[in-house]
């Protein structure tokens, strides 16, 4: 009897990331009322929708366009050249509002939400009291005493509303009837004025702006999950009004050839987006994944997590980081890859050898005419330029049962026209991983 169990050491793990690999597996997803289904939900199946998963504990549309047809590729064409509409209802929003909003905000992310601005937008993280990444959302403050936490995939409701239990700020704490779907690609600037009109024109990047579709109450925000110039907009009362939101977009993208897409891992994985409990998770520290910027050196406030993580930051400048695996990027050949892995694929150091990492994000980018990956290495082999060797399924491999070579590359894989921190500081000269 032969046992599925990788070499990787994840001893620094509680829980070790499970890195047998399945393949495709013949399953058939359950559609049922235990998982909840957005307001969209009706509308994407409408679309085309052909497969899901679970984000949130909510159905979450992952693809349109049939594998016969082309499927992410085609999607990744509209996506690149005209525009397309994205359920993302599953980014659910978590409203704290009340005189100590500011207060308990501050408290819970690692950045100083002090220095957000009404009607602006941050992309944050929260940490647990080890220093692990609970959530990366972005946050919109919607107004002095009330912010929106529009979450990434894990149950941070919760989690807010427990620390509140012991702390007791003077705030509520609920999800909200707030639904958004994004706009991304290079007609999203004029399929948006042509929604709400030219004052549209005038959002900065992580601005806010409130608004109507179809007499419907919105906030529009520019941001997205491509690195490119994009939009959410976020519907009020969204069980009531999803479907005028939803037609109204594709009436008016029509004349911009609008297409109707599963979200872009392609791209987001080119602009170097982190996907929460896929490149990192609640053992993972923000300097593990080269999120070290989100850990301000002068926040002098105390947040959940601050004591862990700066103690973490002088080990690392000691040369003992308390990690084993640090998150990189990776360039390699075979086949493209072009839909989305079953599993962590493996990696070794030496071509025969255990496994030493695994492949977090891997996807085929059409402007470098590479496959490129984020994956896990060993922290002491993160150096641009080591080699590793890339365990590939059969249908991405070079020769039946061999590895490929990949190289570590930076990230991001290719500028983006909407620039993250990380990419901002690293133009600026700055050591944006600590």
């Amino acid at each position: 009897m032969s046992y599925n169990i990788p070499t990787v050491d994840q001893s620094d793990r509680k829980v070790p990331v499970n890195l047998r690999q399945s393949g495709p597996t013949p399953v058939e997803m359950l559609i049922d009322t235990r998982v909840r289904k957005s307001p969209y939900w009706q509308l994407s199946v409408q679309a085309g929708c052909w497969r899901a998963s679970i984000y949130n504990r909510m159905y979450h549309p992952r693809g349109y366009v049939s594998r016969e047809e082309g499927g992410m590729s085609v999607e990744y064409q509209s996506l690149v050249n005209d525009v397309t509409l994205w359920n993302v209802a599953v980014e659910r929003q978590i409203q704290v509002k009340g005189p100590d909003a500011e207060a308990f905000v501050d408290f819970v992310i690692t950045r100083d939400a002090t220095k957000i601005p009404v009607m602006r937008a941050r992309y944050v993280i929260l940490t647990n009291e080890k220093g692990g990444i609970l959530n990366d959302p972005v946050l919109l403050r919607i107004a002095a005493d009330e912010f929106w936490f529009s979450i990434s995939d894990s149950d941070l409701l919760l989690w807010l509303q427990g620390v509140n239990i012991g702390k007791r700020f003077d705030v509520e704490i609920a999800e909200i009837d707030v639904s958004p779907v994004q706009i991304q690609g290079p007609k999203s600037y004029d399929l948006i004025t042509d929604l709400v009109g030219r004052d549209a024109a005038d959002i900065p990047s992580y601005g806010l702006y409130a608004a109507q579709v179809a007499g419907r109450d919105v906030i529009i925000s520019q941001t997205g999950f491509t690195g490119e110039k994009g939009y959410e907009i976020y519907l009020y009362d969204a069980t009531k009004y999803a479907e005028d939101m939803w037609y109204e977009i594709l009436r008016v993208g029509s004349a911009h050839s609008l297409r109707v897409v599963a979200p872009a891992h392609h791209r987001r994985i080119a602009a170097g987006i982190l996907s929460w409990g896929q490149d990192m998770d609640h053992e993972t520290l923000p300097f593990q994944v080269n999120l070290g910027y989100q850990v301000p050196r002068q926040k002098e406030a105390d947040y959940i997590g601050k004591a862990a993580l700066e103690e973490a930051r002088r080990r690392i400048a000691a040369g003992d980081p308390p990690y084993r695996t640090q998150l990189v990027g990776l360039r390699f050949g075979g086949a493209a890859i072009d839909d989305y892995a079953p599993d962590f694929w493996l990696i070794s150091d030496e071509e025969h050898s255990d496994a030493v990492g695994y492949v977090t994000s891997p996807w085929y980018s059409p402007e470098l005419e590479t496959n490129v990956a984020l994956a896990h290495v060993p922290v002491t082999r993160t150096g641009l330029g080591e080699q590793y060797w890339i365990h590939l399924p059969e249908q991405y491999a070079e020769s039946p049962g061999m590895p490929i070579l990949a190289e570590i590359v930076d990230v991001p894989f290719r500028p983006s026209v909407n620039p993250n921190q990380r990419e901002l500081l690293k133009a600026r000269g700055l050591d944006a991983a600590a």
